[in-house]
């Protein structure tokens, strides 16, 4: 929930080295939890965040995108929607539990918590499956908060 401290965790990414999220909270951590590898919305989303990498940097946020599926998935993924963004492979759905970003089915929810260097939750916004919010829309988003 907004203003609570994100608990820490640590995941193996699309190239299998690991990511701590404590450890890399020098900036803040947009987490995109997102349904499927090479899917038509998925992959329209992560390419778009991926075309606005260098704004995302500018404001001191780094991307990193979570779904349950396989390192080796998310690899292949990776070619699809360019190599900017890393994807963290969450097979036991420990993590997205912990977020509150599976659906009913097991499957990832789509949806954005923001992490500031505090480790408080700033925002978190879901959407339906069918849709994305997209990388203009999330600038706006952070700008309120």
């Amino acid at each position: 929930m907004i203003g609570d401290i994100a608990e820490d965790f640590t995941l193996k990414d699309q190239d299998d080295n690991e990511f701590n999220l404590y450890r890399n909270l020098d900036k803040k951590i947009l987490l995109v939890f997102y349904p499927k590898d090479d899917s038509p919305v998925c992959t329209k989303q992560l390419t778009n965040y991926n075309s606005f990498k260098s704004e995302f940097e500018k404001l001191g946020i780094i991307m990193i995108g979570i779904n349950t599926g396989s390192c080796k998935s998310h690899k292949n993924f990776c070619t699809a929607v360019g190599e900017g963004i890393r994807l963290l492979c969450d097979e036991t759905k420990n993590i997205s539990k912990k977020f509150s970003a599976l659906n009913l089915f097991g499957m990832n929810k789509r949806k954005l918590v923001l992490i500031g260097t505090d480790r408080k939750v700033i925002f978190e916004k879901s959407v339906f499956p069918i849709m994305y919010i997209d990388a203009e829309k999330i600038f706006e988003m952070i700008k309120e908060v």
